[in-house]
């Protein structure tokens, strides 16, 4: 694939240029960001585990999981309202204020299947929190990160993303067979969520040059903004039909609590390598990927994650059915999954620039989530109907189809550059 990078011009229109800022260590936006992360964990390792003891499919399970994704889905149908009112700042308080409550509940409510439809009305209100959560802290770090540094930005990022992830989900299912309540374990995770808004003051709020005298008219304006970079620029494109594809998705690792009695794996072996020790795993695997990316052309690396991603789910399906076996693919799938999360972050930061930064990054990152809401169905379907293996073959099988597409569309894309080139 050549060499296809965003240049000055695309920021110019948007903002002042980056360097009035004196940017921030990215490991800022990794604290910011873990609230977000340990919401997902804690429903899909901790509250999925519960669910399975309880009795509910693993496709109920993953209908749940999947449900939580699904304001991240349309977020950007919202993302305008954060980009145009209040500070972002304030939309981090707020909704991380809201997550907390929800993780509470989470832990209050029971876990079983008459309860199943009361649990996902409060997963879909917590999760729909966790998407302010997101806006507030992308927009803080599409400011305070420069051009160069947008793969490490981007890792860091997902570190805290998917680490939260583990802490919520491994720390989470630790309290629950520990602690006399499960409510307890959702008002300690959630008060840990509220610390992490000390992290605010190491940033600097942005000035809203995107904003105008109403918040109607910003609103225009960011719609005008989304319009010139994500359709009218060839880099802005691509990152849109990547978005779309199943390609590097890690939905395996929504259900690896609800397969885990395929590998015979204890619950305590679940809350160390899909909790806390999967968590770390990430976030390796999201610093070592953002300074790749930084390193060669974004697109390319995240492409290459996705491949690398496929290859772990079919070995898994090879393996022998034991708990070690399972230890290391669930790892090995953490530390890829950590790679094309930074993937996805850094070539998104590549193609918005500033400006509504908010409303064009949850564009991308809500489009991001359709592969991960219906692969996450997909899995659950397949484990029902053919067992572990054919969830992860299933898996790989959509993840080499989105591989084929992207090649297609890059072929003919390439194609009608030329046929551009030699007409002119």
């Amino acid at each position: 694939m050549p060499e296809d990078r965003a240049g000055p011009d695309l920021h110019v229109t948007h903002a002042g240029p980056q360097a009035a800022h004196h940017p921030v260590h990215p490991w800022v936006f990794m604290v910011l960001i873990a609230p977000f992360g340990v919401t997902a964990g804690y429903l899909g390792v901790s509250i999925a585990w519960l669910l399975a003891k309880h009795g509910v499919s693993v496709g109920q399970i993953a209908g749940i999981v999947a449900l939580s994704i699904l304001p991240h889905t349309y977020k950007f149908l919202w993302a305008p309202i954060a980009d145009s009112t209040f500070t972002r700042k304030g939309w981090y308080l707020a909704s991380c204020t809201l997550t907390s409550v929800g993780l509470f509940a989470l832990g209050a409510l029971p876990a079983t299947k008459p309860g199943l439809a009361l649990l996902s009305l409060v997963v879909f209100l917590g999760s729909l929190a966790t998407t302010f959560t997101g806006m507030a802290v992308e927009s803080l770090m599409a400011y305070d990160t420069p051009e160069k540094e947008k793969g490490r930005a981007g890792g860091w990022f997902q570190a805290g993303n998917l680490g939260g992830s583990g802490v919520g989900g491994g720390l989470g299912l630790l309290m629950i067979q520990k602690l006399p309540a499960p409510w307890m374990a959702g008002a300690i995770l959630g008060a840990l969520c509220m610390l992490c808004c000390f992290a605010l003051m190491w940033v600097t709020e942005p000035v809203a040059t995107h904003r105008r005298e109403s918040v109607w008219s910003t609103i225009v304006a960011a719609v005008k903004d989304l319009w010139t970079v994500v359709l009218r620029t060839r880099v802005g494109l691509l990152a849109l039909i990547l978005c779309f594809l199943p390609l590097g998705s890690g939905a395996a690792s929504q259900l690896w609590a609800a397969v885990a009695s395929d590998w015979k794996a204890s619950a305590n072996t679940v809350a160390l390598v899909t909790g806390v020790l999967g968590g770390v795993i990430s976030a390796i695997g999201c610093v070592v990927g953002g300074w790749v990316c930084d390193r060669m052309d974004r697109k390319t690396a995240y492409v290459l994650y996705g491949v690398l991603q496929a290859v772990c789910a079919v070995g898994m399906a090879l393996s022998p059915r034991t708990e070690a076996t399972y230890i290391v693919f669930t790892s090995t799938y953490a530390f890829i999954t950590g790679l094309t999360y930074a993937g996805f972050s850094a070539f998104v930061l590549e193609a918005m620039g500033l400006g509504a930064a908010a409303t064009k990054y949850s564009v991308y990152a809500s489009l991001s989530n359709m592969p991960i809401y219906y692969m996450t169905n997909i899995d659950g379907w397949a484990h029902d109907k053919w067992g572990a293996g054919g969830m992860l073959y299933a898996e790989a099988a959509f993840g080499m189809l989105g591989l084929l597409v992207f090649v297609a569309v890059m072929a003919v894309w390439g194609k009608s550059r030329s046929q551009a080139a030699a007409a002119a």
